[in-house]
């Protein structure tokens, strides 16, 4: 083990005394994480309705990064001004870069109710359930908006 060891440092001088660079070791949430831009303010104006406001901030947002949370808000701002083609391909970009993505997964099934795909929308949640086994917020919401169209 010492012989391996001792040989391992050796490669690793002999990379550093010719100027080879290796690449940094980081777990790919960490790379995430620093890159998550900061949605407080877009946050703010959406909870204030002020959605043109909030979709001049996330497409800027839109150019500089690929985050779900971006796409998601995005998708969701979108479907709040009606244009609901354009929010369904926000909330897809959402979860092709995390399928996990619990709020897309709630505003995706809530467009769906919005636009009377009930098989759809309860897919979504089908999808909610499997990801909030022990339940979540997303998928009460989700229960909450398919309960709701049901009764009308």
């Amino acid at each position: 083990m010492t012989k391996f060891l001792g040989m391992l440092g050796a490669i690793c001088l002999m990379a550093a005394a010719s100027g080879l660079m290796l690449p940094p070791a980081y777990a790919v949430d960490d790379v995430e994480s620093t890159d998550a831009p900061d949605l407080t303010a877009v946050r703010a104006k959406i909870d204030a309705k002020d959605y043109q406001g909030a979709l001049a901030e996330l497409r800027d947002l839109a150019q500089d990064t690929q985050q779900p949370d971006v796409y998601n808000l995005l998708g969701f701002t979108l479907r709040k001004t009606g244009d609901y083609t354009t929010a369904l391909t926000y909330y897809n970009k959402a979860l092709e870069l995390k399928p996990d993505h619990k709020a897309a997964r709630e505003y995706l099934g809530e467009l769906y109710v919005e636009t009377g795909d009930m098989a759809k929308a309860r897919e979504q949640l089908a999808s909610l359930q499997k990801l909030c086994p022990t339940g979540c917020e997303e998928l009460e919401d989700l229960q909450q908006a398919i309960q709701t169209k049901v009764t009308k």
